[in-house]
């Protein structure tokens, strides 16, 4: 039992120490050392940063065509494009744009929890160039940011900027929401990615 117990530790301190050596590189997942340090719409907006995270991908779509899949997230909505038992309730991500969900304003609340007690609101957005999501408390800012470039492909750009509160018992919570984060995001971006290029979207639908 000794035995199993010191192993068990050894590797889970293997694995804990492989993880925080590699951990700036999982926070900037795709993003270049540029991408990192571009100073982008919704910066201002949390101060003290604990999480900063920006990761990006190519998609080889035209920023019109990525906007669609990205305004039309969240729970209850066309989920988040990766798995679905554990961000979107078990309902199936959609496959297609859904016209129902294409209208975005200011201030509209983006839920992130079945129960839509959970998410951000719009605080400020550009159609088809970029989208900010904030807490409303100045505590937490998500930023989607859309880079074309001239052979009709485009960089699309995530950052994540949270603040936490230290004192506050759902500080685990947030940091195991922030660790997964890390994976779901990947997931998500390569989600949009794949719909982006697909050559035939199927546009002519309001069913999830």
């Amino acid at each position: 039992m000794i035995t199993f117990l010191y192993g068990s530790g050894l590797l889970f301190s293997l694995i804990l120490g492989c993880f925080l050596i590699n951990w700036s590189r999982y926070l900037n997942g795709g993003a270049t050392a540029k991408e990192s340090a571009l100073e982008l719409p919704g910066d201002g907006i949390v101060a003290k940063i604990d999480f900063n995270a920006t990761r990006c991908i190519t998609i080889n779509a035209p920023p019109d065509r990525i906007w669609r899949w990205i305004i039309q997230m969240g729970s209850k909505r066309a989920g988040w494009y990766s798995v679905d038992w554990i961000d979107h309730h078990g309902t199936e991500r959609s496959k297609r744009i859904l016209p129902l969900f294409q209208k975005i304003k200011i201030g509209q609340f983006i839920p992130f929890t079945p129960d839509q007690k959970n998410g951000m609101w719009v605080q400020a957005f550009q159609e088809n160039s970029y989208i900010i999501w904030t807490d409303k408390v100045g505590n937490a800012s998500w930023l989607w940011y859309l880079i074309p470039d001239a052979d009709g492909n485009t960089r699309l750009l995530t950052r994540l900027r949270t603040r936490y509160n230290w004192k506050n018992f759902w500080i685990i919570y947030c940091l195991i929401y922030d660790v997964g984060d890390i994976m779901m995001m990947s997931l998500c971006m390569k989600g949009i990615k794949n719909r982006a290029e697909d050559e035939t979207p199927k546009l002519k639908t309001n069913g999830g």
